[in-house]
C-alpha cells in the first residue's frame, strides 16, 4: 500500500499555517483570541476536497469548533473520534529564540507555541482527511473529525460543552484518539518503544478560602486569614501523598523492563525511574497524587488586615484515588479554610489491548520495524475526559518518531516549542496507516 503522499507533502505547511494563528487560550473570554479563525481556516480546508463542514460556538462567543464525518464501509461497527484543539497556552515572545506565532521552519523543526500541543496533531489529522476525501478513500468504520476549542483551559467552553449539549455530533462513535501518545523513546541506536496514552490523571483545580477578623496591620493580631490560607497551602504544598500504582502504571513499568532490562523496584520507585531520563517527569507524576499551589490572593492594602484570603491550588488525581484524595485534603487543610472547586475532571483509565491498539502497533511497526508500544499514563489531561462520558474508550495517539536528544516533555508548554519536520512527516504516514485500518 502506499501511504500518505499528498498528506505528507502538505503536513508542514499546515502546522506551520495553523501556528501563525494566534489563538491563545488565556482562561478568560475577554482576553482568548484565534478559535473561530483556526476553525474557519481548518473548515475552509476540509470544504476544498468536499466535506460537508459543520462550524458552530460552543458556550460562548468566539469560541468555535469544527466536525466533519466520513463514512466507513461497514456502518455497524461503532465510530472512531479523532479530535484536535485548536487552542494553545500563552507564549511570551521575549522568551522565545523565535517569535511564538511565527511558525518558522527552520533547522528542521517547525516552531511555535502549539508545535507540540497540539496543532501538529491538528495538521496531520487535516493532511490525512483532505487526502482521504479527495481520493475517495473508505476507511473500514465512520470517522468523525473534530477540531475543538478550549482544552487548555479544561473544555468548559469546549468538550465538555459539545458532550453536553451536542452529543448528537458524536453519535455511534465508540472510540476516540487524541493527544497525547504515539511519541518515540529510543532504547538503543535503531530501536525505539512508542508510549500510547491508555490513561490520564484527573485534574482537580480548587480554590482555598479563609476568613479572620479584619485590623489593623500594627495590632496584635490572632485572627488573620493571610496567615490561615497560607500554612495551609505550604502544609498541603510539601505534602506527600502515598505511591499507588495502577494498572496502566504496572504493565508500563513491567513492559519497560523487559524491553531495557532495567528494574524498577517499588522500594526505590522514584530513584529508579530517573534511568528512562527526561520521560521520568511524566512517569514519576503518575504514581502519586499531586497538589500544586498555584496562586494566592489577598489584602489592597500594606497595613491593612484583610477578612478573607485565596488560594488556588492544582491537584492531579490518580484513577480510583479521588475519595482517598479529598479526605487528605481535608485533614491537611483543616477547619478554618474551605475549599471549592474551579475545575474539577475525572481520570481517564482504558485497558490496552484490542483491535483498535492493535492498528495502532501494526501502523508504527509499517514504518518503523522493529519497534513496540506500551500504555503509559499522562499525568495532565485531555478532552478525552469529556468524551468518556458518552462511553466512548479513549486513548492519545499523536505519532512522532523523535530524535533520541530530543527532550520532548519539555516542550509542551515551554519556550520554543517544536516540532521536528521528519516527525510530522513520519507521524502523518502512521496516522493515515492506522486509520485506513482502524
Amino acid at each position: 500500500m502506499t501511504t500518505a503522499g499528498a498528506a505528507e507533502d502538505e503536513v508542514v505547511d499546515l502546522a506551520s499555517e495553523l501556528i501563525r494563528i494566534d489563538t491563545t487560550n488565556t482562561g478568560e473570554l475577554e482576553t482568548t483570541t484565534g478559535e473561530r479563525e483556526a476553525a474557519e481556516y481548518v473548515a475552509g480546508k476540509l470544504t476544498d476536497v468536499g466535506f460537508d463542514v459543520e462550524v458552530l460556538e460552543s458556550g460562548a462567543p468566539g469560541r468555535h469548533n469544527v466536525f466533519c464525518r466520513l463514512a466507513g464501509a461497514d456502518p455497524s461497527r461503532g465510530g472512531l473520534l479523532v479530535h484536535g484543539h485548536l487552542d494553545v497556552v500563552p507564549a511570551d515572545p521575549a522568551e522565545w529564540s523565535v517569535h511564538p506565532f511565527s511558525g518558522a521552519v527552520q533547522d528542521g523543526y517547525v516552531w511555535g507555541r502549539g508545535a507540540v500541543d497540539m496543532k501538529d496533531m491538528v495538521a496531520m489529522t487535516l493532511a490525512v482527511a483532505r487526502r482521504f476525501k479527495r481520493d475517495g478513500v473508505v476507511p473500514p468504520r465512520d470517522i468523525v473529525f473534530a477540531f475543538v476549542a478550549d482544552e487548555e483551559a479544561g473544555g468548559k467552553y469546549g468538550a465538555q460543552w459539545l458532550v453536553e449539549n451536542r452529543p448528537d455530533l458524536f453519535e455511534g462513535c465508540t472510540d476516540a484518539v487524541g493527544e497525547v501518545g504515539g511519541f518515540s523513546l529510543t532504547l538503543a541506536e535503531d530501536r525505539r518503544v512508542y508510549l500510547i496514552e491508555a490513561a490520564e490523571k484527573g485534574i482537580a483545580w480548587m480554590r482555598l478560602r479563609a476568613r479572620g477578623r479584619p485590623g489593623h496591620g500594627s495590632f496584635l493580631h490572632d485572627d488573620n486569614a493571610v496567615t490561615k490560607v497560607a500554612e495551609a497551602v505550604a502544609r498541603l504544598g510539601n505534602h506527600r501523598f502515598p505511591m499507588v500504582l495502577t494498572d496502566t502504571v504496572r504493565s508500563f513499568l513491567e513492559q519497560m523492563a523487559e524491553l531495557t532490562g532495567l528494574e524498577f523496584p517499588e522500594d526505590d520507585l522514584e530513584g529508579s525511574l530517573a534511568k528512562l531520563g527526561p520521560l521520568s517527569r511524566i512517569v514519576g507524576a503518575t504514581i502519586r497524587d499531586t497538589a500544586n499551589p498555584t496562586m494566592l490572593s489577598a489584602g489592597y492594602k500594606a497595613n491593612v488586615i484583610p477578612s478573607t484570603a485565596e488560594a488556588v491550588v492544582d491537584c492531579r488525581v490518580l484513577p480510583g484515588r479521588e475519595e482517598a484524595f479529598l479526605r487528605e485534603v481535608d485533614e491537611l487543610l483543616g477547619p478554618d479554610v474551605t475549599r471549592e472547586w474551579v475545575t474539577n475532571l475525572p481520570s481517564v483509565e482504558t485497558p490496552f489491548g484490542g483491535p483498535l491498539t492493535d492498528a495502532m502497533t501494526a501502523a508504527l511497526l509499517a514504518e518503523d520495524p522493529g519497534s513496540t508500544t506500551v500504555p503509559y499514563m499522562l499525568s495532565g489531561g485531555t478532552d478525552a475526559k469529556s468524551f468518556q462520558n458518552l462511553g466512548m474508550q479513549c486513548f492519545g495517539f499523536a505519532p512522532l518518531r523523535l530524535p533520541p536528544d530530543l527532550d520532548f516533555a519539555s516542550l509542551f508548554h515551554g519556550i520554543d516549542e517544536r516540532v521536528p519536520i521528519d516527525a510530522l512527516k513520519f507521524g502523518t504516514r502512521v496516522l493515515e496507516r492506522f486509520l485506513r485500518t482502524c
